[in-house]
């Protein structure tokens, strides 16, 4: 059998990490299933031997991973480099071609999260003077149903009069890939959007120029459907008139009503299904516990803390 055959350096290469080095069963394991995929993957564009492996071929592996999350992207590289490494270290190969090559870039950082306080006065800025006029009612009613439903901006816009039951404050969000959810809205979004439904609507759907809107909730000063770009300049105008410095977008309301319910106790799995995330890998990446609850979880639950 030959030097540089996958097999013989793959068996050559778990021994010496678990045993000459000592890294732990699960890490051996991991790295063994990485390794299996990736000298599979290499087969098939018929490299069978480590020396035909170029720099090439480890971006072109890593890029058709693409279905897999960042990080596991990134620890599948990283079981690449510990072979190619221990190849060259033992004189198979001149040169780790794998050096080059880095992991995927990390998802973009999260837009940031407002408190509490910060929500509200959001909220209360929508409405301008008396809030009584059609665009602040529209406004108030749009803002107040993100952040009690958690809709994206898309499903916001796309809400169709026969999707909310105000009676019994539901929803229904239509998500990615035609994915539908019933989703709980609150008495402070009911409470506005009755007020627009009853008071706004009607004269914005009056100003649509040729057939009306009839089964959008949120429409625009012309009567038609509110789009994406809109709700995102309704949202900087209501927080500059908020003084809200933060910079924000509108999936900050949408990512705030995730992070408020999980730091008032609601559990992962729950937030999972308002969100319409299909696996909770998301959600637990998606929203976090600000530095102050973690301390008040830690010093409410460690025996010692106290």
């Amino acid at each position: 059998m030959a030097q540089d055959d996958f097999d013989d350096l793959l068996e050559q290469f778990l021994v010496h990490i678990g045993v000459e080095r000592g890294l732990a069963a699960s890490t051996v394991a991991a790295y063994t299933n990485d390794l299996h995929r990736y000298i599979a993957w290499l087969a098939g564009q018929g490299k069978t031997r480590i020396s035909q492996v170029e720099t090439a071929d480890v971006e072109a592996f890593v890029a058709s991973r693409g279905e897999v999350s960042p990080r596991t992207r990134a620890r599948e590289l990283a079981a690449i480099h510990e072979l190619h490494r221990f190849a060259c270290s033992q004189g198979i190969v001149p040169a780790d071609v794998s050096e080059r090559v880095k992991p995927p870039k990390a998802a973009k950082d999260l837009p940031e999260v407002l408190t509490i306080d910060e929500v509200s006065s959001l909220l209360e800025a929508a409405s301008v003077g008396e809030g009584t006029d059609p665009i602040s009612l529209r406004d108030r009613a749009l803002l107040e149903f993100m952040y009690a439903s958690g809709a994206r901006v898309s499903e916001a816009v796309g809400t169709n009069l026969g999707d909310i039951d105000l009676e019994n404050r539901l929803t229904r969000l239509m998500g990615k890939g035609s994915k539908q959810r019933l989703v709980p809205i609150g008495s402070f979004a009911v409470e506005a959007m009755e007020r627009y439904l009853n008071a706004g609507r009607g004269p914005l759907m009056r100003k649509a120029k040729g057939t009306p809107e009839l089964s959008a909730v949120f429409l625009n000063k012309r009567g038609r459907r509110l789009s994406r770009q809109s709700v995102w300049e309704i949202l900087q105008t209501t927080a500059k008139r908020a003084h809200i410095t933060k910079k924000i977008h509108p999936h900050s309301l949408r990512h705030s009503f995730a992070t408020h319910l999980i730091q008032g106790g609601a559990d992962v799995r729950t937030v999972q299904e308002l969100l319409g995330h299909a696996s909770v890998t998301t959600t637990q990446i998606y929203t976090h516990i600000s530095p102050v609850g973690l301390i008040e979880a830690y010093v409410s639950a460690h025996p010692r803390a106290r």
